[in-house]
């Protein structure tokens, strides 16, 4: 096992294959800027490493000696690892459920089935250097699948029509092929702290085509350094987002509305507008962010200072101060909160999601969330209208 925070990531990565192939500019232009580690990076390559172990324990065959060594590797590592808790242990056991649920329904089709765990797949015949990790790659019966887990919950991730996971099952296809009949390809990506897990499926044929007409072009233009700069929801990520040009230019041309009568726009300009205004908005953050970054290195922001904000203050020991207050016989309500009960998602962390459940069954009830207005590429039912689905409700 290669520990997952220590594996190197190609300029062409998978991972980043939504940028390449719509920008091929940008992976040159990020080549030279460090990457940036973040904790929730970190906690997901803690979630990856546990979920491995679980899987090689239950799916894989294992000598005594074997199965002891994974033992003790789960042991050591819910000991040490900072990130460990009833949320990770929870999360992980749902992703590995799910596999091995996706791998008896492989073996009931085919009795040599096929599970890969952590497969290093090389897809260079389409890509410059192409090659990635695959969390989990099954073989049975003419259909490969490959599984990703994704342990964030900030933002969906979908498989349908996603370009790391095309890239995987291509890199897949490329190793096996010669050993069997593959004929279609599924692509499964699980988030268990979202509950979601979808699945996209392709024809080989259909796989093969998307790589030769789109991914081999773009592969090299992004190689080369050359192709069109191109801003869209794949700068989410692009390290050179606060200050791309071509973004920024996009960006600005909500501008031209800044001074119409909102009432008198069109409702299809109106839904042009909402789309350029949530880029606007994660745009604009993006730059303040770059510029507070600069400015605290040291560097002059024209226009701007970087000053002291203001704070409030703090009693540096409670238990202390506790101690007193009570020996001032003051009465306890005037220092001390009534006693009250942990949100859910801070009990599900101490208990476990599925033990709440049960003690708590009944009492736990999701009212309805309040009305907003999203692009309709979101997955949630539309509702009628507030007034029909929401009667009753008291939004405040």
């Amino acid at each position: 096992m290669v520990a997952h925070a220590q594996r190197t990531h190609a300029l062409l990565g998978a991972s980043k294959a939504a940028q390449w192939i719509n920008c091929p500019p940008s992976a040159r232009m990020q080549e030279s800027i460090p990457d940036t580690r973040s904790e929730y990076a970190n906690e997901g390559e803690a979630a990856h490493e546990l979920a491995e172990l679980r899987l090689r324990r239950r799916l894989t065959i294992c000598n005594s000696s074997q199965r002891k060594e994974l033992d003790d590797k789960m042991a050591h590592f819910k000991e040490v690892s900072p990130y460990y808790g009833p949320e990770m242990e929870n999360a992980v056991q749902d992703y590995v459920e799910l596999v091995e649920e996706r791998f008896m329904a492989a073996k009931a089709r085919s009795s040599d089935a096929v599970l890969l765990l952590e497969e290093r797949l090389d897809y260079s015949e389409w890509v410059p250097d192409g090659k990635g990790t695959g969390d989990v790659v099954l073989i049975a019966d003419g259909v490969l699948e490959v599984i990703d887990l994704k342990y964030g919950k900030g933002v969906p991730v979908s498989a349908t029509g996603n370009p790391q996971m095309r890239l995987y099952a291509l890199g897949a296809w490329s190793a096996y092929s010669y050993l069997y009949d593959i004929r279609e390809v599924a692509m499964t990506i699980v988030q268990p702290r979202l509950d979601s897990v979808s699945t996209d499926t392709m024809q080989i044929d259909e796989l093969l085509e998307w790589a030769e007409t789109v991914v081999r072009p773009a592969a090299a233009l992004a190689d080369a350094g050359e192709g069109e700069h191109k801003a869209g929801e794949h700068c989410r990520w692009c390290k050179v987002k606060a200050t791309c040009r071509t973004r920024a230019d996009e960006n600005l041309k909500a501008l031209a509305y800044e001074f119409q009568d909102p009432a008198l726009l069109s409702l299809d300009e109106i839904g042009s507008i909402l789309h350029i205004a949530q880029q606007l908005k994660a745009w604009a953050a993006d730059v303040e962010d770059y510029a507070f970054e600069q400015a605290k290195a040291g560097q002059r922001i024209p226009s701007w200072k970087l000053v002291e904000g203001r704070s409030n203050r703090a009693i540096t020991d409670k238990d202390t101060a506790w101690k007193v207050l009570e020996e001032a016989k003051l009465e306890a309500n005037k220092y001390l909160k009534p006693r009250e009960l942990l949100g859910i998602g801070e009990l599900e962390k101490r208990i476990g999601k599925k033990e709440l459940a049960a003690l708590l069954d009944g009492l736990i009830v999701k009212p309805l969330g309040k009305p907003v207005l999203v692009p309709e590429t979101d997955r949630r039912p539309e509702l009628n209208s507030v007034s029909a689905d929401f009667a009753g409700e008291d939004f405040g």
